[in-house]
């Protein structure tokens, strides 16, 4: 990934949480939030109501896939939290990357 870094810390995650714009979609929750540095970070998480650990890695992967894919479409200088939805795990790559779309042109329209 060219201009991307991972989000490690807990404050890091909570910090996009609380002040970050969210937007929803039927397959993945996107925060985004302002980091001031010439690089996106991105953050995934997958909650145990999603599954057991191979259905929250395989969500994490296919989130991780599309952002690869999509990467040079985002805005460049924000930190990103990708939540999985429980619809991920059944979700192809595809579709995760149609969902993200929808986000990164809701981002262009509000920045």
């Amino acid at each position: 990934m060219l201009h991307t870094e991972t989000l490690t810390l807990n404050k890091e995650f909570r910090r996009a949480y609380y002040r970050g714009r969210a937007f929803t979609t039927p397959v993945v929750v996107v925060y985004a939030l302002k980091n001031h540095k010439g690089i996106n970070r991105i953050g995934l998480t997958a909650t145990k109501k999603i599954g057991k650990a191979v259905r929250r890695n395989r969500a994490r992967r296919v989130l991780k896939e599309a952002y690869r894919l999509l990467e040079p479409q985002f805005p460049i200088g924000n930190d990103y939290v990708f939540v999985a939805r429980t619809k991920t795990v059944f979700a192809s790559t595809q579709e995760v990357m149609r969902a993200m779309r929808s986000v990164i042109e809701k981002l262009g329209k509000k920045s």
